[in-house]
């Protein structure tokens, strides 16, 4: 199934079954979306319950905010999460903090669906990822799919919370082909082991978790070095629970993520281990992350600024031979 049709299967999922679910945003309606994530439903449910808006982020999230405190489980959509930046006075001043102010009082069953990541020459303004502003707010949590399983189960989980939700897609995934089985029991606060390795443990998620897969099937071929990848889920909070489990196993930590190193989700995830784990390790962790530049527009630039499974192997290699694995 494509990441975009197990998406839609979630949000079709939510809206038959829950007369409260409504979406909105910019061309979810007639047009199924910017990247049809929402084809098909405002023809199957109607202009009342699958809302096109104005192009105002804000306004998108500050109505579905308004929508969730009077009963509602609205799934809005932002176009991509570099147009989030518009609407940070709601995401971070009024979904994370009105639950608290209200001393409970005040459930905020909301979703915020948005894409992000580097793409094929979008951009630097249409290029970023942004899960570190995300993550960084008490009273969110940011949920994300790298594939179409956890795209359907995540999506769907998240719809049925009663707590504010930011859910992160990459562009790069939606027209994806992935093996896709629904699943009992479904945890999107647990990471999944997508691959056992007994050398190093390599963390990721979105679109660089296939990356780290690739690189991580070369490196036992060419270099005999055992990798066990785990796929974050879950970016707030973070399953460290199953990362300590891995660590202590392979005595090693990796973690590779597009955006740029400084103050991304690899230094949250290397400090922890390094806090709790630190006698288990027999090497400092490596984090394996985009370059401290705007993402360019030319395309060999673009790639340069971004990790790949090329990049994943190299930097892995190296580090290995410098600490003795």
């Amino acid at each position: 199934m494509l990441y975009r049709d197990a998406l839609n299967l979630a949000l079709e999922h939510a809206l038959e079954h829950d007369h409260r679910v409504v979406l909105l945003g910019e061309d979810v309606g007639f047009y199924g979306g910017n990247y049809k994530v929402t084809e098909g439903l405002y023809a199957k449910y109607g202009p009342k319950r699958v809302i096109d808006t104005p192009i105002a982020e804000n306004s998108i999230v500050g109505t579905a905010v308004g929508m969730a405190m009077m009963g509602l489980r609205p799934v809005a959509e932002i176009m991509t999460a570099n147009f989030s930046m518009l609407a940070m006075d709601q995401i971070v001043n009024q979904m994370p903090k009105l639950r608290y102010m209200s001393g409970g009082k005040v459930f905020l069953p909301l979703v915020v669906r948005m894409p992000q990541g580097v793409a094929k020459q979008l951009g630097s303004q249409h290029s970023q990822s942004l899960e570190h502003l995300f993550a960084s707010i008490p009273g969110l949590y940011v949920l994300c799919a790298s594939d179409a399983v956890s795209a359907y189960h995540v999506l769907l989980y998240a719809i049925r919370m009663d707590d504010p939700v930011l859910f992160l897609e990459h562009v790069l995934l939606y027209g994806v082909d992935f093996p896709f089985e629904p699943l009992e029991g479904f945890d999107p606060f647990r990471a999944r082991i997508l691959r056992e390795g007994r050398d190093v443990t390599v963390v990721s998620y979105l679109k660089m978790t296939h990356d780290v897969l690739k690189a991580s099937q070369w490196l036992e071929e060419r270099e005999g070095i055992s990798c066990e990848v785990i796929d974050l889920l879950s970016l707030r909070p973070i399953d460290f629970e199953t990362i300590y489990g891995s660590v202590k196993k392979t005595k090693r930590l990796v973690v590779v993520y597009e955006a740029p190193k400084t103050l991304g989700l690899g230094a949250e995830v290397s400090a922890r281990v390094s806090e709790e784990l630190f006698y288990f390790l027999d090497a400092p962790p490596l984090r394996i992350a985009g370059e401290e530049v705007p993402i360019p527009y030319n395309r060999k630039l673009e790639l340069m600024a971004i990790p790949t499974p090329e990049k994943v192997y190299a930097q892995i290699v190296q580090w290995g031979r410098r600490h003795g694995l």
